[in-house]
C-alpha cells in the first residue's frame, strides 16, 4: 500500500517545487506512473481474500478495483483542468493540484482501509478537498449554496454512524474488518435496535445518493468545475456502496426486513431520475440525475443481499464511474467552448467537431448500457438478482431501463445532431489532450469486456 501512497503524497512537494512551466507535465506524468503501479491491486490472490495486508491497510476483492478506480482518475483530473485553470495565478494552479492529490490519498486511505472507524474517518475527510473545489472554483455564485448542501447532507448522515459505530465497538470489542464477520451478531430485541439499523446505513444511503436524500448533488456537479464533477461521479459516490456492502455482514438478520423500504425507494428513484432527465435543459445537471439512477440500482442490489447483487453493484461502480466522468469532461469541453451548459444554445456540434462526436457516441452508449459493455453485464446481473428477490422489481428496472436508453440518446441528438446555430461562430478545434482525456476513460472500460472478472468482486 506504501509504494502507491507514499509517492501519491509526495505529488504535493513535487506541485510546489516544480518550475512553473512544468507543474502541469510533471505532475500529470508522475501521476500516470502511480496510477500503471496500481494496477498490480487487481493480481491478488482470490482465494485468501485479503492481500497486501499491513497493521492497518489491505485490500480484497471488493476494494482493489475501486482503489486502482481511485488512483487511474487522478492523472485524468489533472488533464481535464488544464484548460480551466489556465487564467489563474501560479499559485492557486498549484493549490488546486494540491487539493486533488490530498483527495486521492484520502481516498486510498479509505477504500483501503481495515478498520472500520479509519474507513469512517477518510470518508469524512474526503469532505474537506471537495468541498474547496466547489465553492471556491467553481462557475457560478450558487457554488457557495451548493457546497453548504453537500457539507451539510453528508454531516447530517454521518453523525448518526459515528455513534452506532461506537456502540457496535462497545459491544464486540473490535472494529476490524478481518473479524467483524465473525463476531457474534448483536441481539435484535428493541426498537433502539431498528435505529441503530439505519444509523450505520444512513450515512452511505445520502453519500449515494438515495432518491428523497439526492438534492445536493445535482447542485454540487454543476456548480463544481471539471474537476469536482468528475470525482463526485466516479469516486465518492462509490464510497457509499462500498462501506454499505462493508457494514451490512454486521447487519444481516435486521436487513431482510427494514430493507423494504430503501429497496423500494430506491428502484423507485430510478424511474424518477430517468423521468427528470428527459426534461432536463442543463447538461451538466442531467449528467448529475442520471448518476442517482444509476446509483439507484446499486442500493437495490445491494440490499438484496444476494452474490448476484454484490457483484452487480461493484461492476456497475466501476462502470458508471468510467462512463460518467467521461461524459463530464465532454460536456466540460462543450462548455468550454460554447460557454453554455443550456443543451438548446449549443447543438449540431457534430459539425464542428466530428471526432469529438465519435466520443460523445461511445460514452452514451456506454451510459444507456449497450452489449458487450460492463454496464450492461452489471444492469442485466443486477436486474436478474432483483427479479429472483421479487418479480414485481421488473416493472420499476425495466422501465428505468428504457428510460436511461431515452435520456441518452435525447442527450447525444440534443448536443450533436442538428444544424450548428448561427451564434456558434469560429469554434476552436478539439485538442489532442482532450482526445487523450477521452481514450483514457473509455479504453479502460472497452478493455474490460475482456476480462471483467478483475472487477467483480466475491463472486470468483
Amino acid at each position: 500500500m506504501l509504494k502507491i501512497l507514499l509517492p501519491t503524497l509526495m505529488l504535493i512537494p513535487a506541485t510546489w517545487l516544480s518550475h512553473h512551466k512544468w507543474v502541469w507535465h510533471t505532475i500529470t506524468l508522475n501521476s500516470l506512473l502511480i496510477a500503471a503501479i496500481s494496477l498490480i491491486w487487481l493480481k491478488n490472490s482470490w482465494d485468501t481474500g485479503w492481500s497486501y495486508l499491513s497493521p492497518f491497510m489491505g485490500t480484497d476483492p471488493l476494494s482493489s478495483p475501486l482503489l486502482v478506480l481511485s488512483c487511474w482518475l487522478l492523472p485524468l483530473m489533472v488533464i481535464a483542468s488544464q484548460n480551466h485553470m489556465l487564467s489563474e495565478p501560479l499559485s492557486r494552479q498549484r493549490l488546486y493540484i494540491t487539493l486533488m492529490v490530498c483527495l486521492q490519498a484520502f481516498l486510498i486511505l479509505a477504500f483501503g482501509a481495515t478498520e472500520v472507524i479509519m474507513f469512517y474517518v477518510m470518508f469524512e475527510a474526503t469532505l474537506i478537498p471537495t468541498l474547496f473545489l466547489i465553492t471556491r472554483w467553481g462557475n457560478q455564485a450558487e457554488r457557495l449554496n451548493a457546497g453548504t448542501y453537500f457539507l451539510f447532507y453528508t454531516l447530517a448522515g454521518s453523525l448518526p454512524l459515528l455513534v452506532a459505530l461506537l456502540l457496535l465497538q462497545n459491544s464486540t470489542g473490535t472494529l476490524s474488518m478481518l473479524t467483524l464477520h465473525y463476531t457474534q451478531a448483536p441481539a435484535y430485541a428493541t426498537y433502539a435496535d431498528n435505529l441503530w439499523w439505519a444509523a450505520c446505513l444512513l450515512a452511505f444511503l445520502v453519500k449515494m445518493p438515495l432518491y428523497g436524500a439526492h438534492l445536493w448533488l445535482p447542485k454540487a456537479h454543476v456548480e463544481a468545475p471539471v474537476a469536482g464533477s468528475m470525482v463526485l461521479a466516479a469516486i465518492l459516490l462509490k464510497l457509499g456502496g462500498y462501506g454499505m456492502m462493508r457494514v451490512l455482514v454486521i447487519l444481516d438478520p435486521l436487513t431482510k426486513e427494514l430493507g423494504y423500504p430503501f429497496i423500494i425507494l430506491a428502484l423507485w428513484g430510478v424511474v424518477m431520475t430517468g423521468s427528470i432527465c428527459l426534461r432536463q435543459t442543463d447538461l451538466k445537471s442531467l449528467i448529475a440525475y442520471s448518476s442517482v439512477s444509476h446509483m439507484g440500482l446499486v442500493v437495490g442490489g445491494i440490499l438484496i443481499q444476494t452474490p448476484w447483487g454484490f457483484t452487480g453493484a461493484l461492476v456497475l461502480m466501476i462502470a458508471h464511474g468510467l462512463t460518467s466522468s467521461a461524459l463530464f469532461c465532454l460536456a466540460n469541453t462543450n462548455y468550454e467552448r460554447t460557454h453554455s451548459r443550456t443543451m438548446l444554445l449549443a447543438r449540431g456540434l457534430k459539425m464542428a467537431l466530428p471526432l469529438m462526436a465519435t466520443w460523445w457516441f461511445i460514452a452514451s452508449l456506454a451510459n444507456l448500457a449497450l452489449p458487450p459493455l460492463p454496464n450492461l453485464m452489471a444492469e442485466i446481473t443486477l436486474i436478474t438478482g432483483l427479479f429472483n428477490w421479487s418479480w414485481w422489481t421488473l416493472a420499476l428496472t425495466g422501465s428505468g431501463t428504457l428510460i436511461t436508453a431515452a435520456y441518452s440518446l435525447y442527450m447525444f441528438l440534443m448536443t450533436q445532431q442538428g444544424p450548428l446555430p448561427p451564434h456558434i461562430i469560429a469554434l476552436p478545434p478539439s485538442f489532442s489532450r482532450e482526445h487523450l482525456l477521452m481514450a483514457l476513460h473509455l479504453l479502460p472500460l472497452l478493455a474490460l469486456i475482456l476480462n471483467p472478472s478483475l472487477i467483480w468482486g466475491w463472486l470468483g
